[in-house]
C-alpha cells in the first residue's frame, strides 16, 4: 500500500493559545505495520483540554510530548492493514491516534476495539475515554445519592455533560455551570440538568448559592480557578469534590490555591483527583452502563465537529474560547471510505 500520511508536528512550546508557528503539517509515507501491529486510518479525533497540557513538555500521567513529535490526541479509526491477531481489516478501534491520517496500533492499553457500536460520534462522546472519565469520576469518587445536590462545571462540555447526566440517573438534583445563556439553555433543555448557572454573569457567586440553598454535596470540577473557589464556599457537610480537570490554568500554567479550601475542614469534606486510565480493568463495566443508559434514553450526547486535519489546531484553541458544546471533534476522513 502506497499511502500518504499527513501529520501535525509540534515545533515550538506554545505560550497561551497555539499559534501557527508552534506546529507544522508535513506529509510522509504511511507507516508499514510490523509483526504484532496494524495500520489504522483515522476518521475522527477528539480534542480535549489535556492535549494542550501535553504540548508544554511537563511530566504528567503520560510522557511529555517532545519537539518534532506528532501532536497527541485520542481518536477513532478503521484498520486498513493488520499483522496483529487482535485486529482485522475493517475493525473500528479507539486509540491515541495523534493528529495524523494513519497510525500504528498494537494490542495494548491505549487501543480498544469498538464492538457493537457503529456511530463514531457516539463512541467518541460516550463510549470512549470521555464517557469513561465521567463514569469513573462521578460513580467512583463523587458517589451521588438520591436527593443530593450535585454541581458540575463545564457542564456544556464533553465530560461535564455526561457526568451530570450520570448524577441525574443516580437520583440527584444536578446544577450545571456554563458560560453564557445559550450554553446554559442546552445544559438544561438538552442534557436534562435541573438548573444551570452562568459563570460569566456578574452575580455568579450569589446565583450559585441561590441554586444550591442546602449546600453542594458533590462537585465535579473541570475548570479549577475562581469557579472552584466559589463552590468550596458552598459545600454541604461531608461533600465530595471530584478533581477531573483545571482548564482555566492550562494556558498559563498558574495554579493559584483556592482560598476557600478551609471549608474542606469545617465541613469534613474531601477533594480527590483520579486518572481514568488507572481504571482500565473496569472499562467494560463503564461501557456497559453507559450503553444501557443511552439505549434507555437517559443519556444523550452532542458534538461540535471541525472538518479536516488542517482545522485541528483551531479546534484545540476553540476549547479555550468556548467554541464547543459537547465533544469537540475533528473529522479527518470519511468513515468507510
Amino acid at each position: 500500500m502506497n499511502l500518504e500520511n499527513r501529520q501535525i508536528l509540534l515545533r515550538r512550546r506554545p505560550d497561551g493559545l497555539v499559534s501557527p508557528d508552534d506546529t507544522e503539517m508535513v506529509t510522509t509515507p504511511a507507516p508499514v505495520p510490523a509483526d504484532g501491529e496494524a495500520l489504522l486510518r483515522t476518521t475522527y479525533v477528539g480534542i480535549d483540554a489535556a492535549a494542550r497540557t501535553w504540548l508544554d513538555g511537563e511530566p504528567g500521567y503520560l510522557p511529555p510530548l517532545e519537539l518534532g513529535e506528532v501532536v497527541r490526541v485520542a481518536g477513532i479509526g478503521e484498520v486498513v492493514e493488520s499483522r496483529c491477531d487482535a485486529y482485522k481489516v475493517g475493525d473500528l478501534v479507539t486509540t491515541l491516534t495523534g493528529l495524523q491520517d494513519y497510525a500504528i496500533i498494537r494490542d495494548d492499553l491505549f487501543s480498544t476495539p469498538v464492538v457493537g457500536y457503529t456511530d463514531p460520534l457516539a463512541v467518541m462522546s460516550i463510549y470512549g475515554p470521555t464517557g469513561a472519565t465521567a463514569y469513573f469520576g462521578m460513580t467512583g469518587v463523587g458517589k451521588p445519592q438520591p436527593g443530593e445536590t450535585v454541581v458540575v462545571s463545564a457542564a456544556a462540555g464533553a465530560t461535564g455533560s455526561v457526568a451530570g447526566q450520570i448524577a441525574k440517573i443516580a437520583g440527584a438534583r444536578v446544577v450545571g455551570i456554563a458560560g453564557g445563556p445559550e450554553k446554559c439553555r442546552v445544559v438544561v433543555e438538552e442534557f436534562g440538568f435541573d438548573a444551570c448557572v452562568d459563570y460569566k454573569a456578574a452575580d455568579f457567586p450569589a446565583a450559585l448559592k441561590k441554586a444550591c440553598p442546602g449546600g453542594i454535596n458533590v462537585y465535579f470540577d473541570n475548570v479549577g480557578g475562581d469557579i472552584l473557589n466559589a463552590v468550596l464556599g458552598n459545600l454541604a457537610h461531608r461533600a465530595r469534590v471530584v478533581m477531573c480537570g483545571i482548564i482555566t490554568t492550562y494556558l498559563n500554567g498558574d495554579h493559584p490555591g483556592p482560598s476557600n479550601y478551609v471549608n474542606l475542614l469545617s465541613t469534613a469534606s474531601t477533594m480527590q483527583g483520579f486518572i481514568a486510565l488507572e481504571e482500565w480493568a473496569r472499562f467494560d463495566e463503564a461501557f456497559a452502563a453507559l450503553s444501557g443508559w443511552e439505549q434507555q434514553g437517559l443519556l444523550v450526547h452532542r458534538e461540535t465537529v471541525y472538518d479536516g486535519l488542517e482545522s485541528s489546531i483551531d479546534a484545540l484553541n476553540g476549547l479555550f474560547t468556548g467554541a464547543n458544546i459537547g465533544k469537540m471533534l475533528v473529522k479527518i476522513s470519511e468513515p468507510g471510505s
